[in-house]
């Protein structure tokens, strides 16, 4: 897998993460059916909120490194 497809698999890892935790503090803050089920809809918009953050923030430690080592390897190059 090259380096910049791996780029563009992390940066959609990211978007669908920052996604996931939105819907989690919208279903929490404006959703009157999560309200209505009690317990089990903040289950539902925690689960939403943690499941984008293990996809947004492991990938973007990653994805900072590549970009870091890709431009030292340019400099190198140089």
């Amino acid at each position: 897998m090259t380096d910049a497809r791996l780029i563009v698999i992390l940066k959609s890892c990211i978007t669908l993460g920052l996604i996931l935790i939105l819907l989690g503090i919208y279903l929490h803050n404006f959703s009157d059916t999560i309200d209505a089920m009690g317990v089990t809809g903040i289950i539902i918009s925690a689960v939403c909120v943690a499941i984008g953050m293990v996809l947004s923030l492991p990938t973007k430690m990653y994805l900072t490194f590549l970009l870091v080592k890709r431009e030292a390897d340019k400099a190198e190059k140089k």
